[in-house]
């Protein structure tokens, strides 16, 4: 099968490239490299250009007329920007993706498989979740994320377009081959940002102390990008049986059902690491919540998947990464 990557020059793009790659499926990808990696396209068929920009969409389907669906996770997802840049993260979340599918409904495209995000539930008292759980984005980034859902939503129940969002949790990890990993030299995540005072010796900040979790800090569903790249290909295998009625518009929770907190991330990251992290509290950020993780099982049942991989797992793929990421990426090693 070929699919469209919209956004397949970034982390979690390039990785589902790779996995359709190693499953025999050809991936064509579209970005526009303001965050994805030119590097991550080598030797890809890729396409330099704005997932809303019609004439370079039209140039895809001209050249690709074969292409029988369309993942669609080109994203700005840092949640303090957003915050301080409500107009652009709407723009480029919410427009941009309202001119691409309309662009595919044009195409005769039916078959979409939509990056969410689990940011979008309401939190609750038990920091569990499913998809029938009570739906409040908290940050502007999450609001983003949610406003795309129902638009799309909409949009199924009026065209022959259907749609299945598939809402991460927490993404940590790398490509196991190594060929691709997180492409920004200061991801802002927690296990970024661990890995960050890991290598210059200084003290890890959880920001978010009193939250009523366990130990007070924040609570994630870490989930490895390579289970998350095999749930994708999965549901592009199986995305016609979950249609198979008058459904148009599916979700599936992406997570290991496995709530760890940020100061549990520390202590698994200090059983890998060479040298420990210390830790000093500071507030939350701007848009931060106690966090959640799934309870679900509907990716086992409708799709057969189910995450593999560990937390350590993760660690241990993440610090291989940046271990040689200067070579993969060579202009980090430039700008320092």
């Amino acid at each position: 099968m070929k699919v469209l990557l919209a956004g397949g020059a970034g982390f979690i793009g390039s990785t589902i490239a790779s996995c359709l790659i190693d499953a025999g499926h050809q991936p064509v990808i579209l970005d526009n490299l303001v965050t994805g990696r030119r590097e991550f396209c080598e030797g890809r068929p890729f396409y330099e250009g704005d997932i809303a920009d019609r004439a370079v969409l039209d140039r895809v389907f001209d050249e690709h007329p074969d292409i029988s669906a369309v993942v669609h996770c080109a994203a700005l997802i840092v949640v303090p920007d957003s915050v301080a840049r409500p107009i652009h993260y709407y723009r480029e979340n919410v427009a941009k993706t309202l001119e691409l599918v309309d662009h595919l409904v044009a195409r005769g495209v039916t078959r979409l498989v939509f990056s969410s995000s689990a940011s979008i539930y309401e939190p609750n008292d038990e920091f569990s979740v499913d998809e029938s759980s009570a739906l409040a984005a908290s940050s502007p980034y999450a609001r983003t994320k949610l406003v795309v859902e129902q638009m799309l939503t909409d949009i199924t129940a009026a065209t022959g377009l259907r749609v299945l969002s598939l809402r991460y949790f927490n993404p940590i990890g790398a490509d196991p081959k190594m060929r691709t990993g997180l492409q920004v030299p200061a991801p802002s995540h927690a296990l970024g940002k661990l890995i960050e005072a890991h290598r210059a010796g200084a003290p890890f900040r959880v920001t978010g102390v009193d939250y009523p979790t366990r130990d007070g800090s924040g609570i994630r569903d870490y989930v490895h990008v390579w289970d998350l790249a095999g749930a994708h290909l999965r549901a592009l295998e199986v995305f016609d049986t979950l249609f198979a009625g008058d459904e148009r518009y599916q979700v599936i929770n992406l997570g290991t059902g496995t709530g760890t907190t940020v100061l549990e991330l520390v202590e698994a990251f200090n059983r890998v690491a060479d040298d420990p992290v210390a830790v000093e509290q500071a507030p939350p950020r701007p848009g931060d919540q106690a966090g959640a993780y799934t309870r679900s099982t509907r990716a086992a049942d409708l799709l057969g998947w189910h995450a593999e991989h560990s937390v350590a797992d993760g660690i241990r793929d993440t610090l291989a990464w940046f271990a040689q990421r200067d070579r993969v990426l060579p202009d980090l090693a430039e700008k320092r």
